[in-house]
């Protein structure tokens, strides 16, 4: 089955220094439609002002990866990590038992663009931990590059879920195909740009769900950037 989800139908709040689109149900925004596609819970889309951001809040039992797109955001938990997240990095917090952290945009001018993504884990109550790994443009250039995974191969950051995510930027008419094995489920999120995935044609804030076996095949109708997700 092909089910397509388009950016103007997904939940929207602008609080003025945030202005964040939900693709599933999150905080205020609920459709019981779109609660979750498999292990995937949340692919939020924000865009944070300058010098703002968000306080000390609490998280537990998910798997939280962050992915820069432009600007970049301070990061501050209870696990004692500090780091500031640039484009190209991948933050992964496996909140387990419980953490708490913080969100900031240290630029007092420039607009932090994200995609927070929320993955239920197959192990609940786990020691809470992090990890934040730079990829460069080079390595995801007109090819998938794995950036999460279940057992961290490639320099993938480690996931708790049998879930593979991948990046990719592609150039004007790049194609690139991702081989969907039996029982397996893709998500295709399009962060930039438009790609032909399949016959459907998708701009940025679109994505396209697949649980149909064989190449999954997806060509750049201008530059795009697009995040692809492998789910049991």
């Amino acid at each position: 089955m092909i089910t397509i989800r388009k950016s103007e139908e997904r939940g929207h709040a602008n609080h003025g220094w945030l202005d964040s689109y939900h693709t599933f149900s999150f905080a205020s925004y609920y459709d019981p439609q779109h609660m979750a596609f498999r292990s995937l819970r949340v692919i939020n889309q924000d865009k944070i002002a300058g010098g703002k951001g968000f306080g000390t809040h609490p998280h537990r039992d998910m798997e939280i990866i962050t992915y820069m797109l432009d600007g970049a955001l301070e990061h501050k938990d209870s696990m004692g990590n500090g780091s500031v997240i640039q484009v190209g990095d991948v933050q992964r917090m496996s909140a387990g038992t419980g953490i708490t952290h913080s969100e900031f945009n240290p630029s007092p001018t420039e607009t932090a663009h994200l995609l927070q993504i929320w993955i239920l884990p197959n192990q609940e109550s786990v020691k809470p931990s992090y990890e934040q790994i730079s990829f460069s443009r080079e390595e995801k250039l007109n090819q998938l590059r794995l950036i999460a995974s279940p057992d961290g191969r490639d320099r993938s950051v480690t996931i708790h879920q049998d879930a593979y995510i991948y990046a990719s930027i592609l150039e004007d008419g790049a194609e690139v195909i991702h081989p969907v094995a039996q029982s397996r489920h893709v998500w295709l999120q399009v962060a930039k740009g438009s790609v032909l995935a399949g016959d459907q044609l998708l701009s940025a804030g679109d994505a396209i769900a697949s649980d149909r076996p064989g190449d999954f095949q997806i060509i750049a109708k201008d530059n795009a950037e697009i995040l692809l997700f492998d789910l049991a």
